[in-house]
């Protein structure tokens, strides 16, 4: 899942004979880096302000500041991490097939990228676990906000201690372009991952498509799974008892955001997933000696990249509280002169109590609101 720092038209470091460009203007083209850097601008843009506005909005509130809560702000913080180093390093550096940014940057871009990403994928699960406690078994263990505060440092321990390989291993060489002759790779340098045996770094790359990917992804979809049931008998159950047409189309909505959750999981990750385990096991399939290599490499990272836009949304706002915080962060909040208006929102079992708090006419101030998710 890491967009690992390797050649991009290389499979393995040093290797010549992959390295043997046929065609001296083998360039992408013009309109195709264009479409690719306003697709990546457009991600990197959305991913930081979707992000950073569900920061702002739950750290501005003490009263929101509740388990669900900081584990989204936790994820929102990883996913500005991975927008920040991923998209734009990974961009410039396929496109202009050899390294710019210095040799420190070589071995802490991988390292921060692999981190950043298993912290998202591992908020992901900590939040699938938290609701599945409060909808599956409401009676028995609840994580607190301590619990929260507990996990998220042990799983950045572990994205830590996880991606340390790529911090001792990359190195920053000229090796690949010393026996090709175009002037345009003189004095050119790649950042490659050099491990000391090719087994151990299929090894490890393997075990991190199990951690990031194939593990958390069965993990949720379990979880949401079992959730989607209890919703599904629960509604079902209320339908006998009377007719709700509220808490029935609020049942549906949750239904079909949780199966939403689980599906841009898997599809925004998939390609990139493929792409390196074709890389990895069987990568004289793929085009390397072609652009046709870098296109498809950049392609599946885009994809895998548009998480950073999509967690905001679900985990934020198409929650009805989180969308009129927006407005009120941007100044776009209404005032109002009635003393008192309550609005309760149901979303998944969590009840959530909005309280508006009346203005008074001699000094008015803007609405405040109160989210407590019980």
């Amino acid at each position: 899942r890491c967009a690992r720092q390797q050649h991009p038209r290389g499979s393995h470091p040093f290797n010549s004979q992959i390295l043997q460009f046929e065609d001296e203007d083998c360039h992408v083209p013009l309109a195709m880096v264009f479409t690719l850097a306003l697709a990546y601008g457009t991600v990197i843009i959305l991913g930081i302000s979707g992000n950073l506005a569900l920061i702002i909005i739950i750290l501005k509130q003490k009263e929101m500041r509740n388990v669900t809560n900081i584990l989204i702000v936790n994820l929102s913080f990883s996913d500005l991490l991975v927008t920040i180093m991923c998209l734009p390093f990974t961009f410039v550096y396929t496109l202009m097939d050899h390294w710019i940014f210095g040799e420190a940057m070589c071995k802490l871009n991988p390292f921060v990228q692999c981190a950043s990403i298993t912290v998202s994928v591992f908020s992901l699960v900590l939040i699938a676990i938290e609701r599945h406690q409060l909808i599956i078994n409401p009676r028995g263990w609840r994580p607190n906000n301590r619990h929260a505060y507990m996990g998220i440092a042990a799983i950045w321990i572990l994205a830590t201690a996880s991606s340390l390989p790529f911090l001792i291993y990359h190195v920053l060489t000229d090796e690949p372009f010393r026996n090709i002759t175009f002037d345009e790779y003189k004095d050119k340098y790649v950042c490659l991952d050099l491990f000391p045996l090719d087994t151990a770094r299929l090894s490890y790359t393997t075990t991190l498509l199990v951690i990031q990917y194939f593990g958390p992804l069965c993990f949720i979809f379990i979880c949401y799974l079992k959730i989607y049931i209890r919703l599904k008998k629960r509604n079902n159950m209320m339908d006998k008892m009377r007719d709700n047409k509220y808490r029935s189309s609020e049942t549906k909505r949750i239904n079909i955001m949780l199966i939403s959750i689980v599906v841009a999981f898997a599809v925004c990750w998939l390609p990139l997933t493929i792409f390196n385990i074709v890389f990895d096991w069987n990568h004289e399939i793929l085009p390397v000696a072609t652009c046709s290599h870098n296109l498809l490499f950049l392609i599946c990272h885009l994809t895998a990249m548009i998480s950073t836009c999509v967690n905001p949304i679900f985990y934020g706002f198409l929650n009805k509280n989180f969308q009129r915080d927006l407005q009120f962060l941007f100044h776009f909040c209404h005032f109002r002169s009635r003393e008192e208006d309550y609005e309760t929102i149901a979303m998944s079992t969590m009840h959530t109590d909005v309280s508006k708090t009346s203005l008074n006419n001699n000094n008015p101030t803007p609405n405040c609101w109160k989210c407590e998710y019980k």
